[in-house]
């Protein structure tokens, strides 16, 4: 990881930088990150001005030429090393990002576990990409089909599995030959210089690979200035649908392609087949992990009403196991995480939910325990909110269209879960769900590489994972006469 500065005193909090043309780029500002577990300020990051992002640009534009026309071996030999490089700093990374978003020890591991295995399963797919000889209609003129890449990328990359979600926004375009301005989440700018260090060490050109970070303040402005900026020419972004759709707007007013994965409420239908006991913990992992804060997490809970009763005393159990009273309360991003779950519950009870689990108005600080609640109506806020938190609200119903009604009654669809013994019947409801991915006996959190990865509605579009590749080229058309 590059040399840190000290800010004002020796006893200060360390200030790091940017990172342009694979070199360490100070700024005139900085601002602060703090541990959401305690408030603790635990270092400060260098914040980019319009200045700092041109030279970010500058420095892709200059490194496209060679990148692109590496040969794909070479570019598969800097993605191994890299993993092999994030895979001998496990420790340390996960410490970083523990303390940038209060991650549980956990979660930290398997977020930085899974990035190097992207980096590998990219890395063999590099020798994928091909162009092609179609047939034409007129006599004596051929045709070849290319595929290029972009050029310049801007990806957009979140805090709550930094690793994983940061080294994808990065490791598809850079595989296709693009080069890019990662621009990293505010909340965790240590984590993303930990994997883009790791890359450069492994052998990435100068330029191919820029970190820029700015305050929240800057951040309309920044984000605004790289999309109009001519020298972009596609983004990515993963966060919330609302930031989604400004990037969108923003994007379409220059004509220029987005990637988004976005916001979800997934459903998790549970029929009078299931196991039950499977189904419960299940449903629980897919709600609770990481607090909550992950966009395929389990936000409804559906269940066979003959089983409502049964299930109910599982579900109770299951959470029992994985979030026992004792263990440590988990920690979300900040506290307004928890006013606003707090909030949707509120709502919820004031208008006749009932809690199964839990303590809706528990929670200090950026600390808040699961909560389950069932009698959930429509005119409920969390109804149609994504809670992005440790609560889930459980819904009974009687029959095959009813469960679909219900789990399509959203603005989302992002990811969901079906349990049953009979593979038919879940087989028919992947089908009548309206989501990018249906998990039948699994849990709504599932996502890996060698699988298309996405969402519908207003869960985005485009696709990370197995067609991630193809997203980064565009194609061109050659005739010629023969």
């Amino acid at each position: 990881m590059p040399s840190t500065e000290q800010t004002s005193n020796g006893s200060s909090p360390k200030t790091y930088p940017l990172i342009i043309n694979n070199k360490e780029h100070k700024t005139k500002s900085s601002f602060e990150v703090k541990n959401p577990s305690n408030g603790e300020h635990v270092h400060s990051f260098s914040s980019a001005t319009i200045e700092d992002t041109d030279a970010a640009i500058k420095a892709a534009e200059k490194a496209l030429p060679a990148w692109k026309t590496l040969p794909p071996n070479k570019k598969r030999d800097i993605f191994l090393k890299a993993a092999d490089l994030l895979e001998s700093r496990s420790a340390e990374l996960q410490k970083t990002m523990s303390k940038e978003t209060g991650a549980a020890e956990s979660w930290a591991q398997f977020d930085t576990s899974l990035a190097p295995e992207i980096l590998r399963d990219v890395a063999g797919r590099i020798t994928t990409l091909s162009g092609s000889i179609p047939q034409t209609s007129q006599e004596g003129v051929s045709a070849l089909v290319f595929k290029e890449p972009y050029g310049v990328v801007l990806a957009i990359a979140p805090w709550n599995a930094p690793h994983i979600l940061g080294v994808r926004s990065i490791a598809f375009p850079l595989a296709a030959g693009n080069t890019v301005i990662l621009k990293a989440p505010e909340l965790s700018p240590l984590t993303s210089l930990g994997f883009v260090t790791a890359l450069h060490d492994a052998g990435l050109p100068e330029g191919v690979l820029n970190l820029i970070a700015h305050s929240a303040k800057d951040a309309a402005e920044i984000t605004n200035h790289l999309i109009a900026h001519p020298a972009i020419k596609k983004i990515n972004f993963t966060g919330s649908t609302n930031v989604g759709r400004l990037i969108a707007s923003a994007a379409g007013k220059h004509l220029k392609p987005v990637l988004l994965e976005l916001g979800g409420k997934a459903p998790a239908i549970v029929w009078e087949d299931a196991d039950l006991d499977a189904a419960a913990m299940g449903c629980v992992v897919g709600a609770f992990l990481h607090g909550g804060q992950i966009c395929m997490s389990t936000e409804r809970i559906i269940v066979h009403a003959n089983i409502a009763s049964k299930f109910e005393e599982a579900l109770k159990s299951a959470v029992a196991q994985f979030a026992p009273n004792d263990s440590p309360e988990p920690v979300l991003i900040n506290a307004g995480g928890v006013t606003k779950n707090q909030s949707l519950l509120s709502d919820a009870l004031s208008k006749g939910a009932t809690i199964i689990h839990g303590d809706a108005q528990a929670g200090t600080g950026a600390k808040m325990r699961p909560v389950i609640i069932k009698d959930v109506k429509p005119e409920m806020e969390i109804f149609q909110t994504e809670s992005f938190g440790p609560t889930v609200s459980l819904f009974s119903v009687s029959s095959e269209e009813e469960a679909l009604r219900l789990a399509n009654d959203t603005e989302y669809g992002l990811s969901s879960a079906v349990f049953t013994r009979d593979l038919a019947r879940g087989l028919r409801f992947a089908r009548g769900i309206e989501s990018g991915a249906v998990h039948i006996n699994g849990m709504s959190v599932h996502d890996e590489t060698a699988l298309p990865h996405g969402g519908v509605k207003s869960s985005g579009y485009g696709r990370f994972g197995a067609s991630g590749l193809e997203e980064w080229v565009r194609t061109k058309t050659v005739t010629f006469k023969d």
